[in-house]
């Protein structure tokens, strides 16, 4: 009985040992809002269009399939003519909310490092007048193993996500004046 406890403890620690090793990246999340002067009806009327991502100065051109429809697809050219490609999913939109949500079917880990990435855009009233726009993001880091090298890490995910929002918002600021 004393040999069977023994080797029972032996394969629980030992079972454990993998599992830790086992672990792999957490999932990662991100908001970012920015405030501007705007009233909603006319940020929608810039952001709103799932077909349209013209207002992020990051992205060259949108081509796509299915409107603001459930399962439409987009495809963003970033930088310039023939840049690197990001393919992107429609499942949810809501024009009376004023928000949609989105997520990543194809990318290079090498122009964005991140997996599993989904994505919700919103527009609300800001008490006082103007626009609250909020984005919200999750994903995983690029390097789906442990010990990812450090451009594909969380950390270099996170920069590189926040970028991409940061760059957005503040197109969207310039563009509508900040909301006093």
């Amino acid at each position: 009985m004393r040999i069977y406890a023994i080797v029972m403890a032996f394969m629980v620690l030992l079972l454990s040992a993998l599992t830790a090793q086992a672990h792999g990246p957490s999932r990662q999340k991100i908001t970012l809002t920015a405030e501007v002067a705007a009233p909603p009806d006319e940020v929608w009327a810039a952001i709103g269009n799932f077909q349209d991502m013209s207002w992020h100065p990051v992205v060259f051109s949108t081509t796509g399939n299915g409107g603001n429809e459930i399962n439409a697809t987009r495809v963003l050219t970033l930088g310039k003519e023939g840049g690197p490609t990001i393919n992107e999913l429609l499942y949810k939109y809501s024009a009376e909310k004023m928000s949609y949500s989105y997520r990543i079917e194809k990318v290079d880990v090498k122009v964005l490092p991140v997996t599993n990435y989904s994505s919700h855009l919103t527009v609300k009233p800001r008490d006082g007048g103007g626009s609250i726009v909020e984005w919200r993001g999750a994903f995983y880091r690029g390097y789906p193993n442990n010990d990812p090298p450090e451009e594909l890490n969380d950390e270099a995910a996170i920069a590189a996500v926040t970028g991409v929002y940061k760059a957005g918002l503040d197109a969207l600021t310039e563009r509508f004046g900040a909301a006093n």
